[in-house]
């Protein structure tokens, strides 16, 4: 399989907490990036949520992730629709 490089562009803030919180999940941007593109394209959607709390360790963020992604990965995701994704859209932008 060949790579190619691909260039996102992004809010200087957001980048850092995006390469923080994926360090968080015992990952680089890469590796979450590629999760997520592989996701999209096996199940056509946005097919699942990767959330952290705030109360939560850095080794409990971390068994929720791989647990959600061998979730995933096993085809174990909720359908979501415009709706849902835009309320998703709605909540985060509420909480920043």
């Amino acid at each position: 399989m060949s790579q190619v490089s691909m260039t996102v562009r992004m809010d200087s803030q957001l980048k850092t907490m995006f390469d923080a919180l994926c360090a968080e999940f015992g990952m680089s941007v890469n590796t979450a990036i590629n999760v997520f593109a592989r996701a999209v394209v096996q199940r056509r959607r946005i097919p699942f949520e990767i959330c952290a709390s705030e109360e939560k360790s850095s080794a409990e963020r971390i068994a929720a992730f791989r647990n959600m992604r061998a979730w995933a990965e096993e085809g174990n995701t909720p359908d979501l629709s415009l709706e849902d994704i835009n309320d998703e859209i709605k909540k985060t932008r509420n909480q920043q």
